[in-house]
């Protein structure tokens, strides 16, 4: 690590209060540029012991920038890993405050809920199907807490992987029901089609960022526990929205998802 507890706890609670006040910063590496990989989950992880700390519980997991649309869209070439708490969570057809955010973006998201703990290393596909208890369609609301949505890696790690709101609805079914890589998803927005994608969009199978993010904390020493919810990563590149908006996915054989935005 080259940042002390001490600036470690002070970037945390500037991160976390733009992302409360709904205002943008500066990615954080161009006072930092010395950032390394520790520093910036050490970031995320203040900012968890800050919610969790408030109150707050951690309901679930998300793999961010898992395909090759947001690699490019962002670019960025690796994934990254962040939190879900229970206020990010919205009720399915229900609304989401674009006066909470700053500049808002939706992503398809195939999500998965675990009956057994995984954990790294050597955590692959066959384990994550193994271990998964259902998957359904989710729609995540990204919103970076960066000014115009520019930052690098370490920066997006740091603010919890632009991690602000989520819905997950339609039907829940059994992992070994449905081939995941070839199951197609369409997002409209107001109606119309606007992103079209499948599955093995997400690094050739969503499984795949399961089972990178249970490497990634196994390394870590910890582990995905059971029951947990995950976010596998955006399928297509993110689509802006604004209050009046509303955003329905439909992924094959797994029904739909909906969300309304309101001022």
């Amino acid at each position: 690590m080259k940042l002390d507890a001490r600036t470690i706890a002070a970037l945390a609670a500037h991160l976390e209060t733009c992302e409360l006040e709904a205002r943008d910063t500066p990615k954080i590496t161009d006072e930092h540029p010395e950032m390394d990989w520790d520093d910036a989950y050490a970031i995320q992880d203040s900012i968890r012991r800050r919610k969790t700390g408030r109150g707050h519980r951690i309901i679930g997991l998300k793999a961010g920038l898992t395909s090759h649309a947001k690699m490019k869209q962002m670019g960025v070439a690796t994934p990254v890993f962040g939190f879900l708490a229970d206020n990010f969570a919205l009720p399915e057809g229900g609304e989401c405050r674009v006066s909470e955010l700053i500049h808002p973006k939706v992503e398809p998201e195939i999500a998965f809920v675990t009956r057994r703990a995984l954990r790294g290393p050597g955590c692959h596909i066959g384990a994550v199907l193994a271990a998964a208890d259902f998957v359904l369609p989710g729609i995540e609301v990204i919103d970076s807490r960066y000014r115009d949505f520019k930052f690098d890696l370490k920066s997006v790690v740091a603010d919890n992987t632009s991690a602000s709101r989520f819905v997950v609805g339609g039907r829940a079914l059994p992992a070994s029901e449905v081939d995941l890589r070839t199951a197609g998803i369409v997002l409209e927005k107001n109606g119309e089609p606007v992103a079209f994608g499948a599955g093995a969009a997400v690094l050739g199978h969503p499984a795949a960022a399961i089972a990178m993010l249970a490497n990634h904390l196994g390394a870590r020493g910890e582990e995905i526990p059971a029951g947990t919810l995950i976010l596998s990563g955006g399928i297509t590149e993110a689509v802006a929205v604004a209050a009046g908006d509303s955003v329905t996915l439909r992924v094959q054989g797994m029904g739909s998802v909906a969300l309304r935005f309101v001022e």
